[in-house]
């Protein structure tokens, strides 16, 4: 088994398409004003957001993106106006991570994990 693709619910499709397309992600499908799929930089694995009427929760969505120069990759976001909550730092499980959140409050973790990534 494989996974595919992610699909992440937002409120605003065209509002979620500028924010990951800042992270580097390749838009492949714009159905709006339902649907976007992204291709990511590196591997086969995809991404998409659906929209839905009723955005009540916030942070039951983790998404984690492995960049290999991580540190470097966050200044240049930075340097687009991205705002992070938190900034690379190494963790206590051997990954060093950067937090924020997309425009639906969905948690976002820019990590790389090197040998330690599973």
């Amino acid at each position: 088994m494989d996974l595919n693709q992610v699909a992440v619910p937002v409120s605003d499709v065209e509002r979620s398409i500028a924010f990951y397309k800042k992270l580097g992600l390749r838009l492949i499908v714009k159905a709006l004003p339902d649907y976007a799929r992204f291709e990511c930089p590196e591997g086969d694995s995809t991404f998409s957001v659906h929209q839905v009427k009723d955005r009540k929760t916030e942070g039951d969505t983790w998404l984690y993106f492995e960049v290999q120069d991580l540190d470097n990759y966050v200044h240049e976001l930075i340097k687009k106006g991205v705002e992070f909550e938190e900034l690379p730092n190494d963790k206590d499980w051997l990954w060093r991570e950067s937090r924020l959140k997309d425009p639906d409050n969905n948690q976002i973790i820019l990590y790389f994990a090197g040998n330690n990534r599973k």
